[in-house]
């Protein structure tokens, strides 16, 4: 055992010989502490407050000391002094250490520094630590342990509990968007008889009782569009999505995922609705569409560009959509698998090496080729091009939205068309083919990633840094 943790179970000892138990009983009424500072005035000098932090600081004087605790809000001083607590108090204080967590009792006063304070009446102690916090001054840095040990991240670097407290309101205010757009919010199966709603490879489990493998789902889709068969013209989820792929600064296994549909839209109302989604988020938290992400600066000025796949093809990879020879060269050129592939899928692949990067303030890439868009309705005057865009923002994939393939025998020929001879993992979701033979009226479906979403409003480059605990490999 290290010497300092040894130190700290010795003290352990000699609370509880005192009587203490340092893992003290609940201390309700606690006033949080930036509550306490907004509400000091001259007028109510020495106003009792009760509160309780965490200790980050210490400065013993004698037989007096200051020191800060922390809450969530913010951070407070304390001082505690031996004639105004008595001798047993300040023995259990001279116990404590950095880290120890504490409700505190007493008047509150301004220093002559000028400093907002707690003149202590009483102490409790609430939780004594055993390991020491991160190094006072500089908090928390190696980003390897800041991920795997996210408690000491959260309550040594005050921008990172903000991050994840603006995360938090992010998603609420989400919700309340939608709310105020009559969309209600439902949750759908998590473990799924059969992978839908995305191409990705999903992760694997099995229900005992029923002896049947399961699949943590890869999209919520089939399920919601279930709901619009069902008469639930608006409906919403915000959950997990769980794909067994590659882990980057842009991907987690396990992400979260806001998706979305609308009967009687398409994926020109969708596309109005990410956008006042987005920028109204913007405002909210900076009151201002300029806002800073990495080394540059995003405007997300409303409105946003809209442009078309082979547009952009062609203005970026100097390609033509419908130039296979050309697509494959290119393919070639770039390192990507040609031989029996699809053009529109080498276009898809040319589109992500080339195009992608140079996406910078917000783009909708829309009319995407139909092959690659298995449950989109086709455009009115292409049916090779289908009702879809994909929202770009920071060269990252945002948003993916469709006008929805509503009639059956269509759909059911495209899901049949995907499954290759190779493909011996393909099934198809029948149940989700019946349903729309009863029935699914025309819609716009909408999927944002939450993760990247967050990512661009607080200014992170990488998803680990806005996923409390990212998935990580296991340490040697």
């Amino acid at each position: 055992m290290e010497t300092l943790e040894k130190t700290r179970i010795e003290k352990l000892s000699k609370l509880r010989d005192k009587g203490v138990e340092p893992y003290g009983a609940s201390y309700n009424h606690a006033t949080p502490l930036k509550e306490v500072l907004d509400n000091y005035s001259e007028e109510e000098e020495g106003k009792k407050v009760r509160c309780a932090g965490r200790i980050m600081t210490m400065r013993p004087h004698g037989k007096a000391a200051f020191f800060h605790i922390k809450d969530w809000t913010g951070k407070l001083q304390v001082y505690i002094k031996l004639n105004n607590v008595g001798e047993e108090k300040y023995d259990i204080f001279r116990l404590l250490d950095l880290g120890d967590i504490i409700g505190v009792e007493g008047g509150v006063f301004k220093t002559r520094t000028g400093e907002i304070t707690v003149f202590a009446d009483d102490l409790t102690v609430l939780s004594k630590a055993l390991l020491p916090q991160p190094e006072k001054w500089h908090g928390l840095k190696d980003v390897e342990i800041r991920y795997r040990q996210r408690y000491l991240d959260l309550s040594s670097n005050d921008d990172v509990m903000d991050l994840f407290l603006k995360r938090s309101n992010i998603i609420k205010s989400i919700r309340t968007f939608l709310d105020g757009r009559n969309f209600v919010e439902v949750e759908t199966p998590m473990m799924q008889p059969i992978p839908g709603g995305a191409v990705a490879k999903p992760f694997i489990t099995h229900h005992n009782v029923l002896d049947m493998d399961l699949y943590l789902r890869i999209a919520p889709e089939l399920y919601l569009k279930r709901l619009l068969v069902g008469g639930m013209e608006r409906v919403y989820e915000i959950n997990r999505n769980f794909r067994n792929e590659g882990i980057s600064t842009r991907h987690n296994p396990e992400f979260t995922m806001m998706e979305l549909y609308q009967a009687y839209s398409d994926y020109n109302g969708m596309m109005e609705l990410t956008e006042s989604l987005v920028t109204g988020l913007a405002r909210e938290l900076y009151n201002n569409f300029d806002i800073p992400y990495g080394e540059r600066q995003l405007d997300l000025s409303p409105p946003w560009q809209r442009s078309t796949f082979s547009e952009l093809l062609s203005k970026y990879a100097s390609v033509d959509l419908d130039d296979e020879g050309g697509l494959k060269e290119k393919g070639k050129e770039l390192g990507i698998e040609v031989e029996g592939v699809h053009k529109d899928v080498i276009a898809e692949h040319i589109f992500g090496e080339l195009v992608e990067k140079e996406l910078w303030n917000p783009t909708f890439v829309i009319d995407y080729p139909v092959t690659i868009c298995p449950l989109t309705k086709s455009c009115d005057n292409d049916p090779s091009l289908a009702q879809r865009f994909e929202l770009y923002i920071a060269t990252m994939e945002l948003a993916n939205s469709y006008s929805e393939l509503n009639e059956p025998l269509e759909q059911s020929r495209r899901f049949h068309e995907q499954i290759t001879e190779d493909d011996k993992e393909g099934k198809i979701d029948e149940d989700f083919l019946k349903s729309l033979k009863y029935g699914m009226p025309p819609a716009g479906g909408l999927g944002i990633g939450i993760d990247r979403l967050v990512m661009i409003l607080t200014n992170s480059t990488s998803i680990r840094d806005v996923i409390l605990f990212p998935l990580l490999r296991e340490q040697s």
